[in-house]
């Protein structure tokens, strides 16, 4: 029996990183300004109603972490809990947070992930340096965008990009030296988009399936605001993403032509 595809569109698109410089090209990096980290939309509510699903019913899909990734994930809950102090729909005390959707969430410093995943729209990915390369230790990824986290725990940057065609050794050693040069004080972001035939969040695949494109019926443009920063005392990158997903029709009535296909 198929999965039920779930519906949860935002109405405008703040990003069109087909249409940039500075997004156009691999790895098309650029600094992100205070307070640009973590974003709430107007999908705050439907998103996080999807996320609490597939936290429920496929946590080990949606949720690994490392033993050793545990230091970092509980910083990164450092991080976001400041973050969403200031924020517009928030109240953070000692023990929990009030959320916009008027949910209320235990902060556990023993599930530094899943309480991140509980109160942000964002899906994290903990990165850290092991050997020559960043390698994924830890992540709350409920809306992959064609791959999944059972394939790319613990593996380094250039075997999560498999089987990425642009993803060439000369973008991969570049990504990595703008990893390594990622300060805690200037955070990067960069711009993705696919267009898919559904508009389900949660669309994992395995390397050896091939994506297949959109058919001639209705298509939706899936952009990824991807952010990069560093956290200050675990030096780990955190990979946040930031998932708005735009039918054809909306695309159309603001006047936004669907780009060419892209496997960003």
């Amino acid at each position: 029996m198929e999965a039920r595809v779930v519906e949860i569109c935002q109405q405008y698109l703040p990003l069109r990183p087909w249409e940039e410089d500075r997004t156009q090209r691999l790895p098309g990096l650029n600094p992100m300004l205070p307070g640009e980290w973590l974003l709430q939309d107007e999908a705050y509510d439907a998103q996080m109603a999807h996320r609490l699903h597939l936290m429920a019913t496929r946590q080990p899909a949606v949720h690994q972490i490392s033993d050793a990734a545990m230091p970092a994930a509980q910083e990164l809950l450092e991080y976001v809990l400041e973050e969403i102090r200031v924020a517009e729909g928030y109240h953070v005390d000692t023990s929990s947070v009030s959320c916009p959707d008027g949910r209320k969430v235990e902060i556990d410093y023993d599930q530094p992930l899943l309480t991140c995943g509980a109160i942000v729209q964002e899906d994290l990915v903990i990165m850290e340096k092991i050997g020559a390369e960043h390698v994924l230790t830890g992540a709350i990824l409920c809306f992959p965008s064609s791959w999944t986290l059972a394939e790319k725990f613990m593996q380094p940057m250039t075997r999560i990009h498999i089987p990425v065609e642009v993803y060439t050794e000369d973008i991969a050693k570049r990504v990595q030296r703008l990893f390594d040069g990622i300060q805690v004080a200037r955070p990067m972001w960069r711009g993705n988009y696919l267009s898919y035939g559904d508009p389900e969040l949660h669309q994992p695949r395995l390397e050896k399936d091939v994506r297949l494109a959109p058919g001639s019926g209705p298509q939706w443009l899936r952009v990824e605001r991807q952010g990069m920063r560093r956290l200050e005392r675990t030096g780990a990158v955190i990979f946040s993403i930031h998932t708005y997903v735009l039918s054809e029709a909306r695309l159309a009535e603001l006047e936004i032509n669907l780009p060419a296909p892209s496997g960003r």
